[in-house]
């Protein structure tokens, strides 16, 4: 008998790619391929839109050639990015402004300043930053040549990069978007589930722009761009589609996920809580209309600080090597970096901070730089653990991470040591792209429900903490030293 399959689309900020799985999750193709950041101004971030559009098509097709009875598709993304095209011709207006770009820090300063956030807080569950969509699609209008004129007259749509690649999957019949992303634009009421007016008004954003919203599982459209018809059926963004990849689907469950950046959420139930302690509430997942809340911690610089190691320091050849520079030495000898490349995110939100290292001495090395670079890591999860319980959240038993950085075991026992509770790596490690599968899986019937996705999950992986409560503060209290310095 043939096996089912699920096709994963996992479009993120350093890389397109796309992988089959099994229905219980065993990875059976899997392509990728590397996708190039472009720097056009300092605290600007771009891609090319069609460069993210070829390369999918490309790693889809060469995923799919061998690959028999694909069931479905899902889609998860890297969140925020902005992309506005042409209805017509599906032709991109300007480049993709990414999550990371801070070209509009001073737009969300002046909104701060008109006492506009508490409003926006009460509405999204989000801050005004820059990260956000809301403040890139304005930037394109305001600055690129006739945007505005042809907006106004719906001649242009916006879509997060989940949505644009639907419209050229469909050949352009479908412009739609799942929650999750939606709740990233600052333009979408998370409480009330649909575009907010006085929002589109804050912003100067036309309505004509914006795609239809769906639940996460969902007949999307219809693609023949790979053979046979096949639905797309499920659509998240990356940190929710790990969330539901990690089988968090009881409340006070964490996911923390270690890719370019790094991202915690805690499932806080169907009951919107907004965050006293500058964290993010965000939805986790939306089935059959009824919607499952979640308080995120955003950090802005994880994966992409030990890339830094290798292509901005030289220390390494290659970024697996950052373990064993870092464990050369015995500890990090007083070094800390905090690292604020494109600004410091939860729980500071520092848009214009930028990253420091501190505590150097004549003894410091360049492994002692590695060391503080991945012990970072944990010090910034412990920021947001420390956030979210008191924003009155549980105190998670475990956390379940993902993520590049988890093939690191320095970087997992550290983090173990610094939270003070067992961390489980699981047994599908692309949880990401496992969770839009799922989402897939669910809209064409594989799966019953969440509780049977549930089921294929598995620990391959346990750290449980061994480090001294007074090791730890001494520890703990450095970093914070650290970033008071940055402030």
């Amino acid at each position: 008998m043939t096996q089912t399959t699920l096709l994963a689309i996992d479009q993120g900020t350093t890389s397109s790619r796309a992988i089959v799985f099994s229905d219980g999750g065993k990875i059976l193709e899997l392509q990728q391929k590397e996708l190039k950041l472009h720097y056009p101004h300092k605290g600007w971030v771009e891609q090319n839109p069609e460069d993210i559009w070829n390369d999918t098509l490309q790693v889809c097709r060469s995923a799919v050639k061998n690959s028999a009875k694909i069931a479905a598709i899902g889609i998860t993304n890297q969140r925020e990015t902005t992309i506005l095209w042409d209805r017509e011709t599906g032709a991109p207006v300007y480049n993709a402004i990414v999550w990371q770009d801070r070209r509009t820090a001073d737009l969300c300063a002046r909104l701060k300043e008109q006492g506009d956030e508490s409003a926006v807080r009460a509405k999204t569950g989000l801050l005004l930053d820059p990260y956000f969509s809301a403040t890139k699609i304005a930037w394109i209008l305001d600055n690129v040549k006739g945007a505005r004129a042809r907006a106004e007259r719906g001649e242009l749509a916006f879509g997060t990069v989940d949505s644009f690649l639907l419209w050229r999957l469909t050949g352009g019949k479908v412009h739609a978007t799942d929650a999750t992303n939606a709740a990233r634009t600052v333009l979408f009421n998370i409480v009330e589930q649909k575009w907010d007016g006085d929002l589109l008004r804050l912003f100067d954003v036309p309505r004509s722009l914006l795609p239809e919203v769906k639940d996460n599982v969902a007949a999307f459209g219809v693609t023949e761009l790979f053979g046979p018809k096949l639905t797309v059926g499920g659509m998240a963004g990356d940190q929710q589609a790990a969330l539901i990849g990690q089988a968090c689907f009881e409340r006070g469950m964490v996911k923390s996920t270690y890719g370019t950046g790094c991202f915690a959420l805690m499932n806080i139930g169907e009951t919107f809580r907004e965050s006293q302690n500058k964290l993010l509430t965000t939805p986790a997942y939306r089935f059959d209309g009824q919607t499952a809340y979640a308080i995120e911690g955003a950090i802005f610089s994880a994966g992409s600080a030990v890339q830094w190691l290798r292509d901005g320091l030289g220390l390494l050849e290659q970024a697996a090597q950052s373990e064993a520079l870092a464990t050369s030495v015995e500890d990090n000898n007083g070094v800390y970096f905090v690292p604020a490349f494109t600004g410091l995110g939860a729980p500071y939100w520092r848009p214009e901070a930028r990253g420091l290292i501190a505590g150097f001495s004549r003894e410091s090395t360049g492994a002692h730089i590695a060391r503080a670079v991945l012990e970072a890591q944990a010090y910034q999860t412990l920021d947001l653990m420390a956030a979210m319980e008191g924003d009155g959240g549980h105190r998670p038993a475990v956390i379940r991470a993902d993520g590049g950085l988890t093939a690191n075991e320095f970087v997992c026992r550290f983090l173990a040591d610094m939270v003070e509770r067992p961390v489980e790596i699981p047994h599908v490690t692309e949880t990401t792209a496992w969770g839009a599968a799922c989402l897939a899986g669910l809209q064409a019937g594989v799966f019953d429900g969440p509780e049977d996705i549930a089921r294929t999950w598995e620990a391959a992986r346990r750290y449980q903490p061994s480090m001294t409560p007074e090791k730890r503060q001494e520890l703990y209290g450095g970093w914070k030293n650290a970033v008071q310095m940055l402030l």
